[in-house]
């Protein structure tokens, strides 16, 4: 047992498991922190994982604690506790949420959208979705006003009720295809909206950048649009897949005479499918970019470039953040 303690003891648990420069590293990490499995784990494990983790960052490791115990306990942490702050997230909010609760949207948008009041209906939904996920997911080192999260919403939401209701309308005389691709475009355009609006502070005011040994060397704007930037693309990539294969395959499964006869079961067909997707399109989204971003010196505001060279010269080349979710 002593054995075990002070290997245990020489785990760096704020390190990722898998190398995280490489995209299958960043993979295998996503599939293990957005498991949705861990959206059925009780709080009171949660907590008990948080002072597991705590607890090996204070250099001590709980007796009877094997090395899979820590990794599992550094998992539940990441999947329900913000990496900034360290508190618990809403449970909607999570990426570990992101398959439950983004399937049953995702299908009912899919199914539901020929009549404009249902269009409207689970367009609000959706994004009323992605603004709780994009808060709980933001960078919370830039603090955000009640206020601020109402204009995001709803200027979200407005975008994605004008792109879906003015494309519905559009499209009426289209091919049956090309109208079960509007709430794909309605998503697509929201995220281009919600996720900055959400994260507007972090533009307006700078991100906090550090050096590769985590010593802040300031705030940065283009640090800020350079990470909101891979988030958009991130969540449209998320979407993707499903928002534009599964109309394909439906479009031809329902021509078949026994998808004719159970109409009523292809909403629920197309909740499962749309969580067939997402169960890989999350973790591979979120893996298409590094969590901890860079950008060089060179390329960041003068004002802020200049002080770093001045106090370190040549000697940090690139600064890091935390580009959000």
């Amino acid at each position: 047992m002593a054995t075990k303690s002070v290997d245990l003891l020489k785990v760096n648990i704020d390190t990722p498991r898998w190398d995280q420069t490489t995209f299958v590293g960043r993979l295998k990490h996503f599939f293990n922190i957005t498991d949705p499995r861990t959206v059925v784990v009780s709080e009171e494990e949660l907590d008990r994982a948080k002072i597991v983790v705590e607890s090996c960052r204070a250099g001590t490791v709980p007796p009877g604690t094997s090395l899979e115990q820590l990794y599992y306990a550094k998992k539940l942490y990441d999947s329900a506790f913000h990496p900034d702050t360290g508190d618990k997230m809403n449970l909607i909010g999570r990426m570990s949420f992101q398959v439950p609760g983004g399937m049953a949207i995702t299908g009912c948008m899919l199914q539901f959208y020929r009549t404009i009041p249902a269009v409207v209906f689970w367009q609000w939904v959706n994004q009323s979705f992605n603004a709780l996920v994009n808060y709980t997911n933001r960078n919370a080192a830039s603090p955000i006003t009640v206020t601020q999260i109402g204009v995001a919403y709803l200027t979200a939401t407005s975008t994605a009720l004008a792109t879906a209701v003015g494309l519905n309308l559009y499209t009426k005389r289209a091919p049956p295809l090309i109208a079960r691709w509007v709430p794909f475009a309605a998503v697509a355009a929201a995220n281009c909206v919600n996720i900055p609006m959400m994260r507007q502070q972090e533009i307006l005011n700078g991100i906090a950048v550090t050096d590769e040994n985590d010593n802040r060397l300031g705030y940065s704007r283009k640090a800020a649009v350079k990470g909101i930037a891979q988030v958009v693309i991130s969540r449209i990539a998320m979407a993707a897949p499903g928002m534009i294969l599964l109309p394909i395959l439906m479009e031809k499964l329902e021509k078949f005479p026994f998808m004719k006869r159970i109409q009523f079961l292809h909403a629920p067909l197309q909740v499962m499918l749309a969580g067939g997707f997402l169960l890989f399109m999350v973790p591979v989204a979120c893996a298409l970019f590094p969590q901890q971003c860079s950008i060089a010196v060179v390329n960041l505001e003068p004002e802020l470039r200049d002080s770093i060279v001045a106090k370190y010269g040549d000697k940090v080349p690139y600064v890091y953040f935390n580009k959000g979710l």
